[in-house]
């Protein structure tokens, strides 16, 4: 095994050639598998919801029960919190969430016509939307560009040393002065993939990282 490069700065262009190859092997994250099937905000908007705090094989089977019931704002807002709660529990604090997806709906038909927006500041002033589901909704909802950052994306640019913050909007911050453009919307698919199954926060499978030899490993001082 190549030993890590503790003296050189990060190859971002290899680290991504590398990535793209080896996550092939990988589930996508839910959001990216939704988005796939078929573009539509909306499907990102709430899957990513549910997402949070909830592990993608929860979020999968509680974001097709409450899709197939209700595609768009308007069925969603017919369903009542309880309908909402029992279609997409088990997820992380689900009876919260089906009152947040309720009152974004709310939102989404008086304010912007039933249509999500495509502009972060606006997403952001919809109930329980952080900067990680706004920019969701943008890369993988519209297609356009923005840096998606969430836990994974945040632990492993700093233990890439891409970047030096301490909190995943720093992070954002960073990457959207640092990161070339071009790998904007996929950074986080191909990061969430791998912190999932190699570069995991506690102890991570580093025998097993093919990114290693770029990687100056900062912060961990456990791994397999």
């Amino acid at each position: 095994m190549i030993p890590p490069a503790k003296d050189r700065k990060p190859d971002i262009h290899r680290i991504v050639k590398i990535l793209r190859r080896e996550v092939r092997g990988f589930k996508v994250p839910i959001v990216t598998e939704v988005s796939r099937k078929r573009r539509d905000p909306f499907e990102v908007l709430v899957s990513t919801i549910l997402s949070l705090r909830t592990k993608d094989e929860v979020t999968r089977g509680a974001a097709r029960r409450l899709l197939e019931r209700a595609s768009d704002p308007a069925a969603l807002l017919d369903l009542d919190e309880q309908e909402i709660a029992r279609l997409i529990f088990p997820v992380g604090f689900y009876k919260t969430k089906a009152r947040t997806l309720r009152q974004i709906c709310r939102d989404l038909l008086e304010n912007h016509g039933g249509k999500v927006p495509d502009d972060l500041d606006e997403l952001l002033k919809l109930k329980g939307v952080g900067r990680k589901t706004a920019n969701l909704v943008i890369t993988l909802g519209y297609g356009k560009e923005g840096v998606c950052v969430d836990t994974h994306v945040h632990r492993i640019s700093n233990r890439l040393d891409l970047v030096k913050t301490k909190t995943p909007e720093q992070t954002e911050m960073a990457l959207r002065e640092k990161l070339p453009r071009m790998y904007w919307i996929e950074f986080n698919d191909l990061l969430v993939t791998w912190g999932q199954n190699i570069c995991r926060p506690v102890s991570p499978f580093c025998s097993k990282c093919q990114i290693r030899p770029h990687c100056r490993q900062v912060g961990v001082t456990r791994h397999r």
